[in-house]
Parts: C-alpha cells; sequence; structure tokens
C-alpha cells in the first residue's frame, strides 16, 4: 500500500480473520506488560505454559491511561521473534499524537506483527472520566483504524462491549459504532469481558441487525479472586451480577473453594457461548496460566 510499511521477510503472516474464518474455534489468551523484571519473568513464564495450547493469536495490553506503552511494543515484539505465535499488537490514542501512533505502528511491521487490536482507550482517570484527545492525535477508535489501514496490509481489530461502552447512550448506539468501526475497515472484534451469555448474543445479533458480520469474540476473565474482579468490572463499565457475587461470596475467606467455584462458571459461561455459536474465546490471563489451562482442560472434558 502506498505511503505504508513494508512486508516483514518472515513470510505472510496469516490475519485474524482468515484465522478465525478457517472453520475452528478461536482460541486466545492476553497479558499485560510487566511492570518490573519480576513480572515480566512471571509473564514470559505464562507465555511458555500456554504457546503448546496453539491459540490462534496473544495479545498484550497497554497499561492504564496508556502507559507502558514502549514495553507492549517491546513484548509484543519478542513474543513475535521468539515464539511460534501469532501477537495482536494493542494501539490506543490515549496520550499519544498521530506521528507517535505511526511510530509504533511502524515498530510492530518491522517485527512482524500485521494484526493491530486498535483502541481509543480509557483517560487516565478510568473509563467514567472525561476524554480529552491528545493536541496531535485522535478522537476516536475509528479514527484509529482508518490509520492503520492506511499504513499497511494490517488487519486490525476493535473492541466490542456487551453491556455497553460507559460512555454510550444506549446499546443500540454501542452497536452503531462497533457498526462504524468494521465499515471503517475493522475485521474482528473481541468483547470486553462479561459474565452472562445473553448479553454477548444480544450484541453479536444488534450488530448483524446493522449489517455488521465481523466475527466477534468473546472475551473471558475467571473469577479466582472476587474483590479484585469487582474492581476490574467497576473499572470498565462492566458488571459482576449480583447471583454471581451471591454465588461466590457464600465461600467467604476460602480462596481454593472461590477459585473452583469461579473456574467452574467460567467453563459453564464457555460452554454456553460455544454452544450458541461463538467463534471462539478471548482468555484474560491476568499474566498467569493455571486458571485458563483449567478451563481448557474442563472444555475437552465436556467436549
Amino acid at each position: 500500500m502506498s505511503g505504508g510499511f513494508p512486508s516483514h521477510d518472515r513470510g505472510r503472516v496469516e490475519t485474524i480473520r482468515e484465522l478465525v474464518a478457517g472453520g475452528e474455534r478461536s482460541f486466545s489468551f492476553e497479558f499485560f506488560p510487566p511492570k518490573d523484571d519480576e513480572g515480566e519473568r512471571t509473564l514470559w513464564k505464562a507465555i511458555r505454559e500456554l504457546e503448546p495450547f496453539q491459540p490462534t493469536f496473544v495479545s498484550v495490553t497497554y497499561g492504564a491511561g496508556g502507559s507502558t506503552r514502549d514495553r507492549t511494543v517491546r513484548v509484543t515484539e519478542g513474543i513475535a521473534a521468539d515464539t511460534t505465535l501469532t501477537p495482536v499488537g494493542h494501539l490506543t490514542c490515549v496520550g499519544q499524537s498521530c506521528d507517535a501512533l505511526r511510530s509504533v505502528i511502524g515498530a510492530y511491521a518491522a517485527a512482524g506483527v500485521r494484526n493491530v487490536l486498535a483502541l481509543r482507550g480509557d483517560p487516565p482517570g478510568g473509563p467514567t472520566a472525561t476524554w480529552e484527545r491528545h493536541p496531535e492525535g485522535l478522537d476516536h477508535a475509528v479514527d484509529l483504524v482508518q490509520l492503520v489501514r492506511s499504513l499497511g496490509d494490517f488487519s486490525v481489530g476493535v473492541a466490542a462491549f456487551p453491556e455497553k461502552h460507559p460512555e454510550a447512550v444506549d446499546l443500540e448506539a454501542d452497536a452503531r459504532v462497533l457498526a462504524a468501526k468494521a465499515e471503517a475497515g475493522a475485521q474482528f472484534a473481541v468483547t470486553q469481558f462479561f459474565f452472562r451469555a445473553d448479553d454477548y448474543f444480544s450484541l453479536v445479533a444488534r450488530a448483524e441487525a446493522l449489517g455488521c458480520d465481523i466475527p466477534i469474540i468473546p472475551g473471558i476473565m475467571p473469577i479466582t479472586n472476587l474483590r479484585q474482579i469487582q474492581r476490574f468490572a467497576e473499572l470498565s463499565g462492566a458488571e459482576v451480577p449480583a447471583e454471581i457475587v451471591e454465588h461466590i461470596s457464600a465461600f467467604g475467606d476460602d480462596k481454593t473453594a472461590v477459585r473452583s467455584a469461579g473456574i467452574e462458571l467460567a467453563t459453564k459461561l464457555c460452554d454456553e457461548l460455544l454452544g450458541g455459536g461463538a467463534p471462539g474465546l478471548h482468555f484474560y490471563t491476568l499474566n498467569r496460566s493455571k486458571a485458563t489451562r483449567e478451563i481448557f482442560t474442563n472444555l475437552q472434558v465436556r467436549a
């Protein structure tokens, strides 16, 4: 593409859309960038433990408010160079000029990363804080999708929200935003984590009604620590349903029982999603592999 970045010489990398459309269900894992060397060792341990499962792709997020950009890019480059995994590079508008965004996209391209997740991102104060565009940056994810697509042969993914984005006036408006991102060139979507299968299937139905037919991959976060998940939900605008809070709370301070119940609930949700036709599952791993591996084992036993 004129004006874009040259293709990497490691050979053509399949796009996520192609991988998901290959007929088999997609299974993918998301990590967050470590803050220090110890955290990086934990991250790479999880990556190596999950690599044998041959996920469709893995991704590494930006930190809160767009922080940790350089570490995110470095880890993503390492995955591309040193593993058999297909990495998806994260990219957000938060605190970045268009020149800075082009620089990150160029770094991904140079490392052979051809799949990018384009997000507006949350402001430093969290998803409910007032959004402020960088003076030389972009305002919306749809603008970022267009920028990435203009710079090369990238497969671009976007976020989707089964319970709607905190800034959306209603579910229909939120679905229209997703459809606009697809119209701009997005080829797949990954959802925020959620706990009711009906919320996911309703999102898919709303998108399809608008002619948006990109694969929407449901995001899964197993509950291994209730307070932690409630905090994540509060920060993201998601909801931990009252019936789940009641169920998990019944185990009190028994961490083993809480964890077991959380994995069972996640396994049940995955069963419902796959049984209803979801194209795959995207696991928010929190940089640890054990819970994800246990859910995989459960799903294989029930298959």
